[in-house]
């Protein structure tokens, strides 16, 4: 019930649109850090994309070319390697946990996962930390936009994803176009049954419940819903953006820029066991190059990117064999991840796997370093620890050490 009120009873729409952003949105301090995390959900080929390997039987079809950083990449993100400067490769990432389901959920919170206890997406974490430093932030602090992979755990509904497409449309599900009369008394119903239920001490659930329709409710007279209208971007740089996964990164510019802490960008489709080269060809890496490659150019040109921590990658990378089937396999064991902005040092890379992409040469890196490395980016103390509800302490990113390399 509480999974489903956090995608849909809190997805509550505004009675109706302001003609433009609020005050709020254009007074944001410039110095509100976030994170935009895009998600390329299946698992990237990072060894076709980050980190080829020319010459070696595991190279497949594309070759490198320069960028404006310290390393090359694929010839089929033309785009983004002009914009490198401002981005770093991790090439060195690696895990045991080549399922989808367990990588995401290990990706997402940097512990694996185990039955007895469900930890917080670090969305949820940064929505816990940052959210109450915003008090002008009327709109949910953590957003995810075309869908969300993990919950908030052990920290609350209050902290869940909150969920619409890639144009910023919030489903009706509750309000029902209700006039402000009759949803009031509705809400004051609501209230009477709820306080007396939380009162009866039956857990902490009730009370989660009601914080939902709390936000809820505070949302949907926002004049900050402005944020998620991208059709009032200029037509240019919509086409800039490009469509699809290009509109949810767009999207998730505008919401940075109203305050938002964090935003979830979800890009599916990244499963390729079979046709890998013509796949990325022609669809997954021209749609990406475009979205990654706007939304760096656009958060710089707008003097968001130095507060603004910009995250892409996917559960884990895929085999250095290419398979029968001209396809790329599960392969946890290394791979790259893309980080950038929020004061991190651009046009690095940190670590290097060997000449066939197999193993690593050096040390090797966690998730929980990486989001250590994002959460010390955003100014969150790294030594936060949580109690799950039955006491346990959990430490924020589950101790991990932030990259050194990238905090120049």
């Amino acid at each position: 019930m509480l999974r489903h009120l956090a995608t849909g009873a809190m997805t509550i729409p505004a009675l109706q649109f302001v003609n433009s952003l609020s005050a709020h949105a254009a007074d944001v301090k410039k110095n509100q850090k976030a994170c935009i995390l895009i998600w390329l959900g299946g698992g990237p080929p990072t060894i076709d994309m980050w980190d080829l390997k020319p010459g070696s039987k595991n190279g497949g079809e594309f070759s490198p070319i320069a960028t404006s950083g310290d390393m090359q990449i694929s010839e089929m993100l033309p785009k983004t390697a002009q914009h490198m400067q401002h981005l770093s490769l991790v090439r060195s990432m690696s895990t045991r946990e080549a399922d989808h389901g367990r990588g995401r959920y290990y990706l997402h919170t940097a512990y694996v996962p185990n039955p007895t206890v469900v930890h917080p997406t670090f969305g949820s974490v940064v929505s816990k930390e940052l959210a109450p430093l915003r008090d002008n932030l009327e709109i949910p602090a953590f957003i995810s936009v075309g869908g969300s992979n993990e919950g908030p755990g052990f920290l609350g509904m209050a902290h869940a994803p909150f969920n619409v497409d890639s144009s910023g449309r919030i489903r009706n599900s509750a309000a029902g176009g209700l006039p402000g009369s009759r949803l009031d008394n509705r809400l004051a119903m609501l209230n009477v049954v709820e306080s007396g239920f939380i009162r009866s001490g039956r857990g902490g659930l009730p009370q989660d419940h009601a914080d939902v329709y709390d936000s809820a409710v505070n949302l949907m007279t926002s004049a900050q819903l402005e944020a998620f209208r991208v059709e009032k971007e200029p037509a240019q740089l919509r086409e800039a953006y490009g469509n699809n996964l290009g509109r949810s990164c767009l999207l998730a510019r505008r919401l940075v820029e109203a305050g938002v802490p964090f935003v979830e960008v979800n890009s599916g489709g990244w499963d390729l066991h079979q046709n890998v080269f013509g796949s990325l060809r022609n669809q997954r890496l021209p749609m990406l190059d475009q979205a990654l490659s706007a939304l760096t150019a656009d958060l710089a040109d707008r003097g968001l990117l130095e507060h603004t921590v910009v995250v892409c990658m996917g559960e884990f990378g895929r085999t250095p064999r290419i398979n029968q089937n001209v396809g790329r396999d599960h392969w946890a064991a290394s791979w790259t991840a893309v980080i950038g902005g929020g004061g991190l040092a651009g046009g690095l890379t940190v670590g290097a796997t060997d000449k066939d992409g197999v193993g690593i040469d050096g040390p090797s890196f966690l998730p929980g370093d990486l989001w250590a490395t994002v959460a010390k980016a955003l100014g969150i103390p790294l030594d936060i620890v949580y109690e799950t509800k039955r006491k346990r302490p959990m430490k924020i990113a589950n101790g991990g050490k932030p990259i050194a390399e990238l905090l120049a």
